[in-house]
């Protein structure tokens, strides 16, 4: 795991390089065990690494082929290097223990096409220098970012968005749809950011550079490479099938040249990865959790029941409510995009990294994959509804408007918009489902008379002709959206901010192909996860199968009114000055928050407290 940077077909060789060292500081945090830099003719490369995989000095980067015809600055892993090390050793002679050796010799033997033989996550730049071709490649799933952003002089990319600002080449200005998109969903969806004119290569896509030209072209796709051979398969077969993928994917992630861990909160998915864990390693495991002296928050009964199942070697860090708290100023210091989400995973990464851990599994993806959010059912139930989808919408607008005045809150104020809808289907359904920001209070709180294409309402579109079974078409549009451009990116920028590596077994490329091929009828959740657990066979007590689904339920609206009042005010204000919002409307939404406003849940002015911060900590407008 690394930070890796650059910039392509730039004018000037000298400034190229210092402007190279520059990024390299601003990444600084992902990668404390070494840096390095390369300038050629028309590429400059940069690199921080930190290192987990051959820590020695051979593994140092930009890392070059032996007749110096490739190079490649490398952030991530490729999981099954030593399988394809094996294969090519007839052609190749490796003189290091690391996969970044291994991703040349596979480029070497098939090109590009290379791609499809990896099994990890990584976001490179590989330079073909002889054929003069560049490729800037993103894994499948999008769990490692990768940024560029196009200018005169050249294509700058990046790990992070603030190492392209510190090159002082883009300019700092807020992209207005993008504005949009994240007040509607907490994040902005790829290939957008937050900033004008700074892009994300979206998940399984890459982009070639050759001459003067640069094309994007995608290698593999969510929908299109899930996997139908389930479809028909005895369910005892499918659950041997889930159980042996998840256990080679969580053996593969336990590759390491350093002290590594798992997260464990005692819920279905960190017990699983845990369990199957202590099944492969040949030493107690090392667990981490974060447990709170307050009970209604505290899950440490079921890390413990777990740890002692598997006899791992537990870490459990005791904190209060108050601890936590101190620590979300800090949290939103070091985010590199605005997220709605984030504080938790600062907290359990900050004390996993201090515990002398530089890797950690995790068991993130369990919930998308295997139908664990509400969602899934609430999609299924409306699915059935049949007569409402063929209610005149007359109809569907008066109980809309009756269901509102009976019972003011989000839910109502979000299934009230469903109905007002030309038609009922999933993408409107769906999109409307996990926004934050209804469009009719957007348009009150921006100054614009239009809003721009609702991004989530794309991506459910795709899922819906997708052709998959039901909660496999909920599982595309949540693993588009939600997964890959909030919970994984916090992932990101949250553990790197302290130089830890989190691998998540459960989006392993071949287990989400398979899983997303499997009939609703073998998936139905008539208990938690039933498809996850009853592939684990006996793994999991029964304690923790059925236990109630807590995750950090904190007291945020009481804390934005007390505690976090001033820093929220402070925030909301900056916010309020700018000509993007409607002169006093943000304030508005602030004084019917402390008035209890159901209307208005602390979610959605926290949302617009992280933009403020992001926004001033980064001297954007």
């Amino acid at each position: 795991m690394c930070g890796i940077n650059g910039i392509w077909n730039f004018t000037d060789q000298n400034s190229a390089s210092g402007l190279v060292e520059k990024m390299n500081c601003a990444l600084a945090h992902r990668g404390p065990d070494a840096e390095g830099v390369w300038v050629g003719d028309r590429v400059a490369l940069g690199h921080r690494r930190l290192s987990i995989i051959d820590t020695s000095p051979a593994g140092k980067q930009p890392f070059f082929s032996d007749d110096r015809r490739l190079v490649i600055v490398f952030n991530g892993e490729i999981y099954n290097y030593i399988e394809l090390k094996k294969e090519l050793e007839d052609e190749f002679t490796f003189h290091t223990s690391t996969d970044t050796e291994v991703i040349l010799a596979a480029y070497r033997k098939w090109g590009i096409n290379c791609l499809e033989k990896f099994i990890g996550m990584f976001a490179f730049a590989l330079c073909d220098l002889d054929n003069d071709c560049y490729f800037l490649v993103r894994d499948r799933l999008g769990i490692k970012p990768l940024y560029y952003s196009a200018s005169p002089d050249g294509l700058y990319f990046s790990s992070e968005i603030r190492s392209l600002l510190s090159t002082g080449k883009i300019e700092r200005k807020i992209d207005e749809d993008a504005l949009c998109d994240y007040l509607r969903y907490q994040t902005v969806h790829a290939p957008r950011t937050i900033i004008r004119g700074i892009y994300a290569l979206m998940p399984g896509h890459y982009i070639l550079m050759s001459g003067n030209k640069q094309e994007t072209a995608g290698y593999w796709s969510l929908s299109g490479n899930a996997i139908r051979q389930a479809d028909g398969t005895d369910i005892t077969e499918v659950h041997s099938q889930v159980r042996d993928i998840l256990r080679s994917a969580v053996e593969m992630r336990m590759r390491s040249d350093v002290p590594f861990g798992a997260f464990l909160s005692g819920g279905i998915d960190s017990s699983a990865i845990v369990g199957l864990m202590s099944e492969v390693s040949p030493r107690p495991v090392k667990t981490f959790s974060v447990t709170f002296s307050e009970k209604q928050w505290d899950e440490s009964a079921y890390s413990e029941m777990i740890a002692a199942k598997f006899h791992t070697d537990h870490t459990s860090i005791r904190l209060n409510a108050g601890d936590f708290l101190k620590l979300v100023p800090e949290a939103l210091q070091v985010m590199d995009h605005p997220s709605g989400d984030g504080p938790n995973t600062y907290v359990v990464s900050k004390i996993t990294r201090e515990a002398g851990v530089k890797m950690a599994l995790s068991g993130l993806g369990g919930d998308e994959l295997f139908a664990g959010y509400d969602v899934f059912q609430r999609m299924k139930e409306m699915d059935a509804r049949t007569w409402l989808k063929r209610s005149p919408k007359f109809a569907r607008v008066l109980a809309a408007k009756t269901l509102a005045a009976m019972k003011p809150s989000v839910a109502a104020e979000k299934i009230s918009e469903v109905m007002k809808k030309t038609s009922i289907d999933f993408s409107t359904v769906y999109s409307v489902t996990r926004q934050l920001f209804l469009d009719k209070r957007l348009l009150s709180l921006l100054n614009r008379e239009q809003l721009p294409i609702n991004e989530v309402e794309k991506i459910s579109m795709f899922a819906e002709k997708s052709g998959l079974p039901l909660y496999s078409m909920v599982s595309v549009a949540e693993i588009s959206s939600y997964m890959q451009n909030v919970l994984l990116r916090d992932t990101d920028q949250m553990s790197m901010a302290h130089s830890l590596e989190v691998r998540v077994p459960f989006i392993d490329h071949r287990l989400v192909e398979y899983v997303l091929g499997i009939p609703d009828h073998q998936k139905f959740p008539a208990t938690p996860k039933k498809l996850l657990v009853d592939s684990l066979g006996g793994l999991l007590p029964q304690e923790i199968v059925n236990r109630p689904k807590m995750g950090f339920t904190f007291p945020w609206d009481n804390w934005m009114k007390n505690e976090l009042r001033e820093m929220c005010m402070d925030n909301l204000n900056f916010l309020s000055s700018l000509d993007y919002f409607r002169k006093g409307e943000v304030m508005k939404l602030w004084q019917r928050f402390l008035a209890g406003d159901p209307h208005i849940t602390w979610a959605r002015i926290w949302t617009l407290v992280v933009l403020g911060a992001w926004m001033k900590k980064n001297d954007v407008e």
